[in-house]
């Protein structure tokens, strides 16, 4: 439900497929909010290994092309406000600038 409103859990410019990212285990990824470190951490230190969080997950979901897998968050979540400008990177992959804007229902 956290991500699930619209423009709650933006995806792009672009996405990765598997045969660009030879091991998705292994990238450091960070966000900043109005430049400011909020959080740094890596793909290694998920408590599953990216292939097997794809095995479980299958397991109970049938699985398509195009899927997309959310995995959780990092610590350093907090709470951002309309106007805050946030920057998120994945290495390998590029980065994203998101400008947060107000919640209408």
């Amino acid at each position: 439900m956290r991500k699930s409103p619209d423009s709650y859990c933006v995806l792009g410019p672009w996405l990765a497929t598997a045969d660009e990212i030879a091991d998705p285990g292994n990238l450091s990824i960070s966000i900043t909010v109005n430049g400011a470190p909020r959080q740094d951490a890596h793909t290694s230190d998920l408590i599953l290994p990216v292939g097997e969080l794809i095995a479980w997950t299958s397991s109970f979901y049938t699985l398509h092309p195009g899927d997309v897998l959310l995995t959780g968050t990092p610590q350093g979540v907090g709470p951002v406000k309309a106007g805050d400008v946030m920057l998120a990177k994945i290495e390998r992959i590029g980065s994203m600038q998101v400008t947060c804007r107000a919640f209408s229902p």
